[in-house]
């Protein structure tokens, strides 16, 4: 089996269990969907941040459930790793002489796109419902949005395979992301604004990589005229140099780790 097919075969065989399983694809999707509209709607009617700067809390909410979205996905899929592995079918691939790399490169390719097309999806969702001030034209928006999501969970993606390369069960797989990635998304931006915040919440807001991820967003969809906490070459420099050394470890660990699953 050449290396393409081996990847390949991987590749295929994620995406498939995503669409088989229903209450996966869904959860992922309308979880944040449901954030947006009762904490939007209940929020926005009197009790909007006082550092909202324009637009209402709807709006603003969108990059964040976008940004949850692939947080979400890419736990839910790197938990395959643990399947594969349990059933046999890493030390099948891992009995070929193609390289251990392969299976990263195969689950990595279907987490990215299995993340991008359900952060896209919860986009397209709200677009009717929320008034989105395209200050970039529309075009032009929807293809920084296409990026910072792309960037995101091929980030999110190194992190999570190299996360379940190291840890032996998936139990503790979900708990050190949980523990890892949903205070990290709380202190982003994603549910309100990091401008006027307290100088410690500042200072995590800067060295949290998905708060890079909600400004390009915001910058993309949201408040026309605003040049955004960090800017956007700022945001696309720190996620695509993240996202390169983020799999680029994913890559190194994999070798060893991948046999024994330890």
């Amino acid at each position: 089996m050449s290396a393409a097919a081996a990847a390949s075969a991987l590749f295929t065989r994620d995406i498939r269990a995503v669409v088989k399983s229903r209450s996966q694809l869904y959860s992922s999707i309308f979880t944040p969907l449901l954030i947006l509209v009762f904490l939007g709607n209940g929020v926005s009617e009197g009790l909007a941040p006082a550092n909202l700067t324009a637009g209402n809390f709807t709006a603003y909410l969108v990059a964040g459930v976008v940004v949850m979205t692939s947080v979400f996905s890419a736990t839910f899929s790197s938990a395959s790793y643990y399947r594969d592995r349990d059933s046999g079918i890493l030390r099948m691939f891992l009995s070929s002489p193609q390289s251990p790399r392969v299976i990263l490169l195969g689950k990595s390719l279907a987490g990215v796109l299995i993340g991008a097309l359900q952060a896209l999806a919860v986009l397209l969702a709200a677009a009717p419902f929320v008034e989105f001030e395209w200050q970039y034209g529309v075009i032009t928006g929807v293809l920084i949005a296409i990026a910072a999501i792309v960037l995101l969970n091929v980030m999110l993606a190194g992190v999570a395979q190299a996360l379940a390369s190291r840890i032996q069960t998936m139990q503790g797989f979900h708990l050190v992301m949980n523990l890892a990635l949903f205070p990290a998304l709380f202190f982003s931006g994603a549910f309100f604004p990091v401008d006027g915040l307290p100088i410690w919440l500042e200072l995590m807001s800067r060295v949290n990589p998905l708060s890079y991820a909600v400004d390009a967003l915001e910058l993309a969809a949201y408040a026309d005229g605003s040049e955004g906490f960090f800017g956007l070459a700022l945001d696309f420099g720190v996620l695509g140099v993240l996202a390169v050394a983020v799999y680029l470890l994913a890559l190194a660990r994999v070798p060893r780790l991948t046999y024994s699953g330890k």
